[in-house]
């Protein structure tokens, strides 16, 4: 693993981190606070369980966009072009008032920009090793824990106590897709592996890649990886406004906190996976995913905030051993010709199904949980949350047999 590391130009590997700091960055600056942001606006609170699926339906594009990679345009210039269409759309969102208008605008944008996550990983495969690209995508989480700055800067040297609850999140997130755009264009070219073969409606509509499912134990795998994102995603949907309800300031930059300890984390996971394999890596992540809500829901019955950092900390383990083991689970058992779409395809299952599935039943746990005041009682939540993760878990470890184990 030593060789295949030090063997990759220090050039590349810096282009290829730059690629994965911007493109993560560009979505935390607003995706972190809008559900605080929308309950701002005239009628907003009645838009929450909406803004919590908006990211899952922007995903559902993610395998077309994986198609037009795979067949007629270098990933790199998708990419690029993409991130232009997502700025434009995000200054819109600057002068939205209107949640059903800003939803709107949010959900196309999310439909050019979260492909981009898939093939930044595709590019960051094609021209690294395995090895490699943990040490590469540990960027990504970095430019995730970067985009608090704006928050920082507003607050503390603008004098914006409001900041992440202001449309300015919006313009900065616009700003940061731009310069993402730059530089995908000084990325190492990923030409179509599957430019000029035959291409049917499924291809054109990005469906090949569900073929994979016709194996069993492929499917098994993202059943588990799908239900396993009930949980994990409820956090990403709603841990801002538990922090804004139990009194936090720094909302986007607590919440990042989590990106902060997955970049210590990035460093040991080669290792981690190595030693354990695609499965029991898989089944760490999502038993780790409960002891986050353990932690939650510890701090809510008893008062404690550093249990709160605990369960957020933990973010970094959660996400390198269940959504990156994915990632490269994936991408070792796709065809080459598919590896664009099937990324796509596991953008879908984590980011849209499992959104879908998670708002569905965590909003109605919160619904049933409301004060007078308005706030919730996080502790009955919380503790579903826990329950569900915990037999997922013992679930994955009976029944998720991968078709290869080589790391």
């Amino acid at each position: 693993m030593t060789n295949q590391t030090i063997s990759m130009p220090f050039g590349l590997r810096m282009k290829l981190s730059a690629m994965m700091f911007l493109q993560f960055m560009t979505l935390p600056v607003w995706f972190n606070t809008i559900i605080p942001y929308v309950k701002t606006l005239p009628g907003g609170e009645s838009w929450t369980l909406w803004y919590g699926m908006f990211a899952g339906f922007g995903t559902l594009a993610s395998p077309i966009v994986g198609m037009f990679a795979d067949r007629f345009m270098n990933a790199e210039k998708v990419l690029a072009a993409s991130n232009v269409v997502y700025a434009a759309l995000l200054a819109a969102c600057f002068f939205a008032r209107d949640p059903a208008t800003l939803f709107t605008l949010l959900m196309v944008a999310c439909f050019v920009n979260m492909p981009g996550w898939s093939l930044v990983a595709t590019i960051a495969m094609t021209h690294s090793s395995p090895a490699a690209f943990p040490h590469i995508r540990v960027f990504g989480t970095l430019g995730w824990v970067a985009s608090a700055v704006f928050s920082v800067a507003g607050i503390r040297w603008l004098g914006m106590a409001d900041f992440d609850t202001s449309p300015w999140i919006f313009a900065c997130a616009a700003a940061t897709a731009l310069v993402s755009a730059a530089v995908a264009l000084i990325q190492p070219p990923t030409p179509p592996n599957a430019r000029g073969t035959p291409m049917s409606v499924a291809d054109a509509l990005g469906l090949k890649a569900f073929s994979l499912f016709k194996n069993p134990r492929f499917l098994v795998f993202g059943v588990l990886l799908a239900l396993s994102m009930i949980p994990f995603q409820w956090y990403m949907n709603y841990n801002a406004l538990y922090l804004k309800e139990s009194g936090f300031t720094y909302l986007s930059l607590t919440q990042n906190l989590g990106q902060a300890g997955e970049l210590a984390f990035m460093a040991a996971l080669p290792f981690m996976m190595r030693a354990l394999g695609y499965k029991w890596s898989m089944v760490a992540g999502i038993a780790l995913l409960a002891a986050r809500y353990a932690c939650f829901y510890g701090s809510v019955k008893l008062g404690c905030p550093a249990l709160d950092f605990g369960g957020i900390l933990l973010h970094g383990a959660v996400f390198g051993l269940i959504v990156i083991n994915a990632q490269m689970y994936v991408t070792e058992v796709s065809p080459p010709e598919l590896r664009n779409q099937t990324q796509g395809l596991m953008m879908t299952v984590t980011s849209s199904f499992g959104v879908f599935l998670s708002v569905a039943i965590f909003d109605s746990i919160l619904a049933a949980n409301v004060r007078p005041d308005g706030t919730h009682d996080w502790a009955p939540p919380y503790l579903a949350a826990f329950a569900i993760s915990a037999v997922l878990a013992v679930l994955t470890a009976v029944m998720f047999k991968p078709e290869t184990q080589r790391r």
